[in-house]
């Protein structure tokens, strides 16, 4: 039975406080070499409110989340019993593939919210190129996914507004797996209710978390977007399996991923395009108009030259479109679909949302 099929319920303790930093070292007293994978900034960014001890090794990511540089660091952690990672969803996906590599513990210190890296036991796997490789599922789920809300407050919003576009495609994508089928199991029900509820809090208590971060508030509405973003998310695909896995709108992203000028958008925006494309794919236009305020308020890309594709034509379109429907992607657990309907799909987005963002 693949991993993807099996329910993981989640990291073996999860803290998510105003402080949660200083349990860092508390809580890995029961290890003897802890190594330290991160980034430049994402280190910068931790040491503002805490630090690590002098003697825990540092280790500095190549910003791919690949399996070289996976394999090239867990070389370097060799010694290690525990790898802890400190950083963005990259470097925390890097620091789980170093320790699937290397049969030890993990621990996912997230500095921003931008996904729910910093709750689940896989990776998103790029190559050295930076082009989305696959989807790797390891065997063991985090020992300790500790959030300190400070941290996270003190990122960049724009982070904080891709981890909400990243955690509401968990209902659409889930919502769309499901639609034809009438039962489910009951950790499926439980996961497909944690899609929904991220699809709620996200719509009723994005604008005011973010407004709230962007004053320095750390508030009820701001812990609950957060929560949402990386373990509400996180237990969607945890309880829900194959049901509540990934889609249409990230096989979108990942179509995405090779048009360089998109290297640089968030992943979370991404998929948050790729939400409104799975959406025109099955026909709900009713839905895209719903969504089209919360978008535009927030900020969301809905067209492809918000995404700052200049090239909007029918051979950008297409590359994205054949690779989002190719027999390895996620789009087709939605059905039939095929690299036309795709395609199709994002060029009437482009007219519709086009003549909405004109009015």
């Amino acid at each position: 039975m693949r991993l993807s099929q099996v329910v993981r319920s989640g990291p073996n303790q999860y803290i998510c406080t105003e402080d949660a930093a200083k349990y860092l070292e508390e809580k890995l007293a029961v290890f003897k070499k802890p190594v330290v994978v991160t980034g430049i900034k994402s280190f910068e960014a931790f040491n503002k409110f805490a630090s690590v001890p002098q003697n825990w090794p540092v280790l500095r990511y190549d910003q791919t989340a690949s399996e070289k540089n996976m394999r090239e660091l867990a070389e370097k952690a060799k010694d290690a019993d525990v790898i802890v990672g400190i950083g963005g969803g990259k470097v925390l996906d890097t620091a789980k593939g170093m320790a699937e590599l290397l049969n030890v513990e993990v621990v996912l210190v997230p500095t921003l919210a931008g996904t729910c890296a910093g709750y689940t036991p896989l990776s998103a796997v790029y190559d050295e190129h930076k082009q989305f490789s696959h989807v790797a599922y390891y065997k063991r789920s985090a020992y300790l996914s500790l959030v300190d809300l400070r941290i996270i407050a003190d990122a960049p919003t724009n982070y904080l507004l891709g981890g909400i576009g990243d955690s509401l495609a968990k209902w659409y994508e889930s919502a769309g797996i499901t639609r034809n089928m009438k039962e489910f199991p009951a950790p499926v029900s439980l996961g497909l209710s944690a899609a929904g509820n991220i699809r709620d809090v996200l719509l009723n208590d994005s604008e005011q978390a973010l407004k709230d971060k962007e004053e320095g508030k750390i508030t009820p509405a701001f812990q609950r977007v957060v929560d949402s973003v990386i373990a509400v998310s996180g237990t969607v695909g945890g309880f829900a399996g194959e049901y509540g896995r990934m889609a249409g709108a990230h096989a979108v992203h990942n179509g995405l991923s090779f048009l360089e000028e998109t290297h640089d958008i968030l992943h979370g925006l991404k998929v948050a395009y790729g939400i409104l494309v799975q959406l025109a794919a099955l026909g709900e236009w009713d839905e895209i108009k719903r969504l089209m305020p919360f978008y535009k308020k927030l900020g969301f890309p809905y067209i492809l030259n918000t995404l700052g594709v200049k090239d909007t034509g029918d051979a950008t379109i297409n590359q994205v479109a054949e690779y989002a429907a190719g027999p390895e992607e996620t789009f087709i657990l939605l059905g039939d679909y095929k690299k036309n309907d795709v395609a199709e799909a994002m060029r009437s987005l482009e007219k519709l949302t086009s003549a909405a963002a004109a009015k």
